[in-house]
């Protein structure tokens, strides 16, 4: 498995994923599926802010990942929120482990600090994919979002970066979370 970035050819599989994700999972809170020219226009904003969009390829595209702004707001330029997805077919087999130890490795050469994650209540295997590359849960908000007629629970994550800010030229306060 080749871990790769994303480009524009890659589109069409990663819609195909995404659609798949909408549909039968709970990871995208989202009931109709996306197209794609709102993939394109997303990943042409992640790649244009230069945020990496990567893909695992092992003869076709077998999961994506990547990450952007956590919020608005400069006080927030060295914290990042991510996403992983896998194609339903290659869960399982090391895919997600592979996209998120890569995006952790381009956040740290990036300079930042802290790498966010929300993630639904009841997704075990994601939770638990995170823990084990040294994400902590910080907080729970219940109810906060809507997903096939109910209502979600949102899992927040986080797991702090090796020496970020100072990397990027900011101060790098005393340590925390």
């Amino acid at each position: 498995m080749l871990i790769d970035d994303a480009t524009a050819d890659d589109l069409p599989a990663i819609l195909a994923i995404t659609n798949a994700v909408i549909a039968e999972t709970n990871a995208i809170w989202r009931d109709t599926p996306t197209d794609l020219a709102e993939r394109e226009a997303w990943w042409r904003d992640r790649v244009e802010a230069g945020f990496p969009v990567l893909v695992a390829r092992d003869g076709g595209v077998l999961g994506f990942a990547s990450y952007g702004p956590f919020r608005l707001g400069d006080g927030y330029r060295f914290t990042v929120e991510h996403s992983v997805h896998v194609a339903g077919a290659a869960r399982g087999r090391g895919v997600g482990t592979a996209l998120l130890e890569a995006l952790i490795a381009r956040a740290q050469s990036a300079g930042l600090r802290m790498m966010v994650a929300g993630i639904d209540a009841e997704a075990h295997a994601s939770l638990r994919l995170h823990a084990r590359l040294g994400f902590v849960e910080v907080g729970q908000l219940a109810g906060v979002g809507r997903k096939g007629g109910a209502w979600r629970d949102l899992v927040f994550l986080q797991k702090r970066l090796a020496t970020g800010a100072q990397k990027a030229g900011g101060s790098e306060p005393a340590p925390g979370p």
